[in-house]
């Protein structure tokens, strides 16, 4: 297993550094704290670190992670996460994973997972004011009553069926994981709106029956439904 350490974290680049690490087997097990120890000391070692000497104690690791790029976004993002100082090598980083050496202490899982826990709740606490976009695809959220934000959208639900995963609007238009069919592209653009259309009362969701039914046309009647039709006087 390898990965490369770098050090950016610094607006001058003569004292940035890149440190390409094989890990011994016996460090496959253990904290990601190793890591950063090793690279405090081979950095402290080099040029870099005798104008800009560095402190385990003030130094933690991330990973840069990406997000989806969903149907409404213009562009993708992406975040430095933190890897906790007592996390299992193996289970947090992947081989040949870039990890990122960065300025401030370094924090247990306990302490990572209690400020998620938080942040969650903070969340939530604050979507119990906000309304949810009704048009499929947009999962826009803003004050009940508005203002509205602009909004991209489809006009059908999605199908999921098999391995494909497509908008019913845009058949033409299919992904086969989860990421790619986020990434498929609106085909309205409005304003969000919190109130649903009651004429069109549609599934939120298609699948394989949906579709057979479809192409097959309206199930045909049995003959006692349509004697009993035929009896009370309805006409087919």
């Amino acid at each position: 297993m390898k990965v490369f350490l770098r050090y950016e974290d610094n607006e001058d680049e003569s004292k940035h550094k890149t440190l390409k690490i094989t890990l011994p087997k016996s460090w496959k097990n253990g904290p990601s704290s190793r890591l950063l120890d090793q690279f405090v000391e081979s950095y402290n070692g080099g040029n870099e670190g005798q104008s800009n000497p560095l402190e385990s104690a003030g130094m933690h690791l991330a990973l840069r992670r990406s997000s989806a790029t969903a149907a409404n976004d213009d562009t993708a993002t992406t975040s430095l996460e933190d890897v906790p100082s007592d996390g299992i090598i193996i289970e947090t980083i992947a081989d040949r994973d870039d990890v990122f050496v960065c300025h401030g202490p370094s924090r247990t899982v306990e302490e990572i997972n209690a400020e998620r826990q938080a942040k969650l709740d903070q969340e939530k606490e604050a979507q119990k004011n906000l309304s949810k976009c009704v048009h499929f695809g947009c999962n826009q959220r803003f004050p009940k009553g508005g203002p509205y934000p602009d909004c991209k959208y489809h006009t059908g639900p999605p199908v999921f069926h098999e391995t494909a995963k497509f908008w019913s609007c845009c058949p033409n238009k299919k992904a086969y994981d989860w990421d790619g069919f986020q990434t498929l592209p609106a085909c309205q653009q409005g304003k969000c709106t919190d109130v649903k259309d009651e004429e069109n009362n549609q599934k939120q969701f298609l699948g394989g029956c949906d579709l057979r039914e479809e192409m097959n046309g309206p199930k045909l009647k049995s003959i006692d439904d349509f004697n009993a039709s035929a009896a009370a006087g309805g006409s087919e």
